[in-house]
This record gives C-alpha cells, sequence and structure tokens, in this order.
C-alpha cells in the first residue's frame, strides 16, 4: 500500500525555487485546440440570476463537475466555522485569518443540494472539481497561513455531504507545489488533464504553474509551464482564474461603489477578462464585460469552464446583494 500523503509530500521536497526551474514545456507538443480559445468581446448570456448559497457571505469562486453535472461554489466563512465542544478563537483577528469556508454543490439550475465545512483551508479564491466516477473530487487552497488566511498549498478531497473537513485531515491530499509559497490557487482542465496552481513568492512575485494532473495527484510538483502571472495590472483586484489548454483565462475587478465612487453603477463596472497564451507568457486577449451589470453591488467573484455543454462555456460569478442576504449569479460566453 501507498501512503499517499507521504507521497504527496516526499513530491515537494527539495523542489527549487520558480527562478531557477526548468520543465518539460520545451519538449511537449502543444495542447491547443481551436475549441480551447473564447472570444472574450462575445456578448455575454446569464445562466444562473441571484440565487443563494449555504452560507450568507459572498461567493468567493465556483467549479463544475461536467461528469456528474454539479456545480460547486466555495464561501469565505466570517468568523470562522467552529463545533459546539471548541473553544472561541482568542480574538475576532484569529478568525478572519483561520481560513475557513463552505462549500456549497449545487445543481445546474443553481439549485442547493448539499453543503460542506471546511476548516484552515484558505480565502476559496478559486476551486476545481475532478470526477472520479460518481465521485467529485475538490481542489482548494490549503494550510492557510495564520497571518493572512490564503493558502499554502493545495489540496484534493472527496465531497461528502454535510462533513466538516480540516485541513490537515488525513482525507486531505497536499501538494506543496513550491516552498515557502502562499496565496496558492488551483483550477483544473479536465479536458487536458491539467492542473493550473497560482502561487505567490515573497510579497508580491505571482506566478502560475501547470502541472498534469495525473502526475500531480502522485506529487509530482515539476510542471509542465511556469510563467509569471501577467496580463494583471497592480492597480486590478485578481477574482477569477481558468485554465484550458495552453490559455489561462483572468478576471479582474471590484464591486460597485456609489455614484460619487470610483466604480459607480451607471459606468457599469470596471470587470475586465483577459487570456494568456501560457508557452509564450503572452498576453493574447483582453476585454472589459457589462455582464451582469444591473446587479446591486456586483462584485465578480470566480471564473470558470463549463465543458459538459457544447460549445463550451466561459462562465464568470458575480455577487450581489446586501450583508447577511448576499446572492450569486453566472454569467457565460459560449465559445464560437
Amino acid at each position: 500500500m501507498i501512503d499517499r500523503r507521504a507521497v504527496l509530500r516526499a513530491g515537494a521536497t527539495g523542489l527549487a525555487t520558480a527562478a531557477a526551474w526548468t520543465g518539460a514545456a520545451t519538449t511537449r507538443a502543444s495542447a491547443t485546440t481551436a475549441d480551447d480559445v473564447f472570444d472574450l468581446t462575445a456578448p455575454a448570456t446569464s445562466y444562473i440570476r441571484e440565487k443563494t448559497l449555504y452560507n450568507e457571505t459572498i461567493m468567493q469562486s465556483f467549479a463544475f463537475d461536467d461528469t456528474n453535472k454539479f456545480l460547486f461554489a466555495v464561501q469565505l466563512m466570517q468568523g470562522g466555522v467552529q463545533l459546539p465542544d471548541e473553544p472561541a478563537p482568542v480574538s475576532g483577528a484569529d478568525r478572519s485569518a483561520r481560513g475557513d469556508m463552505c462549500l456549497t454543490k449545487l445543481s445546474l439550475s443553481g439549485t442547493q443540494l448539499g453543503h460542506m465545512y471546511l476548516r484552515g483551508f484558505g480565502h476559496g479564491a478559486s476551486i476545481g472539481v475532478e470526477p472520479r466516477g460518481s465521485t467529485s473530487y475538490i481542489w482548494t487552497e490549503a494550510d492557510a497561513n495564520p497571518d493572512t488566511g490564503y493558502g499554502m498549498a493545495v489540496g484534493r478531497f472527496a465531497y461528502a455531504d454535510g462533513r466538516v473537513l480540516d485541513s490537515d485531515d488525513g482525507a486531505v491530499d497536499k501538494l506543496y507545489v513550491v516552498d515557502e509559497s502562499t496565496s496558492n490557487r488551483p483550477a483544473v482542465d479536465m479536458r487536458h488533464g491539467r492542473l493550473l496552481v497560482q502561487y505567490m513568492l515573497g510579497e508580491s512575485d505571482y506566478r502560475y504553474r501547470v502541472l498534469d494532473l495525473d502526475h500531480a495527484r502522485w506529487g509530482d510538483t515539476r510542471g509542465l509551464y511556469d510563467i509569471p502571472r501577467i496580463g494583471i495590472a497592480d492597480t486590478e483586484t485578481p477574482q477569477g482564474v481558468a485554465l484550458l489548454g495552453d490559455y489561462v483565462y483572468q478576471m479582474t475587478g471590484t464591486h460597485y461603489t456609489d455614484e460619487n465612487g470610483t466604480n459607480p453603477p451607471s459606468g457599469h463596472g470596471d470587470t475586465y477578462l483577459s487570456a494568456v497564451h501560457v508557452p509564450t507568457s503572452r498576453v493574447i486577449q483582453r476585454s472589459r464585460t457589462e455582464a451582469a451589470y444591473t446587479l446591486n453591488y456586483r462584485e465578480p467573484e470566480g471564473l470558470a469552464i463549463e465543458l459538459g455543454v457544447s460549445p463550451p462555456r466561459l462562465c464568470m460569478g458575480f455577487a450581489s446583494g446586501v450583508a447577511g442576504d448576499r446572492k450569486y449569479t453566472i454569467y457565460y460566453k459560449p465559445q464560437t
């Protein structure tokens, strides 16, 4: 029997920093096909409009199980998840950095089907789903940094309705992609069997690493490509990332201010989409989207690709409503 957790940890041991990393990208054929490219200027279509998740906080990200036809969305738990027999944290600051999240399982029409609580995982800025038969395996951040609440690793676990799962539980397989990194955010591309991990070194060096999904499950962190995160200005707020073949799709933006602020509703928002061609580390598209501009509050939250429809869809998430009564909305751009 193989100890999966030991293998995963061993796979990350001794990994060189990104600056010294050399991968297999130069020897692998491109995975790109015409179906991997979305036109970011195409009109957006409403998919799910202002529905609720299990918890009352804002949706952070979402992903599809295209095999079993489910949608999963994650929220950061304000105040954390505390069981009845556990002592409360010492302070509110401790609670905010715990990295506790709520994961909601949904139908493709947005109906709630179940939930899990995830404790000590991270912020939830990006998740992925890897279906294996009838089981949905979820990829998230893991090992939340106690100072920031962002994940120092990525983790993989089977969805189990109603479970309260801790990041250090044996049911969570962890992948430490780069030593000393934080803000680790995964996205899964089931069409090409790839895993994208955004990570940060130091205080501001954000990078993307694309790995073979099958190899990553067993601890291989060498990856196919490792590039700087590009196409996002320092003044922009990243709100979602997705991978399809050789293309990373990015979304940025902030919530509406009032009419006297910097992002008034009358301006229809500051949400931008961009596409990065990974092998050449080049931004090939960038476009502003006014999708869901009539929402109250309207904050972009999450980007995912749905492969279980034809043609596939690049899906954008948005939060709306007021504190204590938040809603989520999804729009999409189809491939043409």
